[in-house]
């Protein structure tokens, strides 16, 4: 995936991402929630469970809760080679199934805006806000929320 650099000078103020794709649209998680990334395989079904949760997957001796991200967000189940992004919250090990991954980027406040009216409302309820990149918008999901909103971790504030 090709994402246009951002040249940022390091400071404090700037805000860094790992950057996916889910549907098409260009996502970024803040760089402090992921804690790896993975080609997931052998993912169990789990009877009963919310539709978006895929199923559970075990990496290397844990339990993980996979959250198919396509689902959550509205958009339609495609049979793509899906990676996972994963993140502990709360002693809790979950993976976020994406599209494919991209680079880390760090991005100046400047470019920061609020959720647009015009975003989803279904992305809306996800979304921290957005960053204007060249060509394109860089959604910033809201880890704590998505988690949330599938019965998952508290925040451990």
């Amino acid at each position: 995936m090709s994402t246009p650099a951002v040249n940022v000078e390091r400071r404090s103020d700037a805000h860094q991402y790992v950057t996916v794709r889910i549907g098409g649209q260009l996502f970024g998680l803040p760089i402090s929630a992921v804690n790896e990334v993975f080609v997931p395989d052998q993912i169990t079904p789990v009877p009963l469970a919310s539709r978006e949760i895929d199923g559970v997957l075990n990496l290397r001796g844990r339990i993980v809760t996979m959250i198919d991200m396509r689902r959550l967000l509205g958009l339609a189940d495609v049979s793509l080679a899906r990676m996972a992004v994963g993140i502990e919250r709360t002693g809790e090990a979950f993976a976020l199934l994406i599209d494919g991954i991209g680079d880390v980027l760090l991005l100046d406040p400047s470019t920061y805006d609020s959720n647009p009216p015009n975003l989803d409302e279904e992305w809306m309820q996800f979304s921290e806000g957005v960053h204007r990149l060249e060509g394109e918008l860089l959604v910033v999901l809201d880890v704590e929320r998505v988690l949330a909103t599938v019965g998952g971790a508290r925040s451990a504030a």
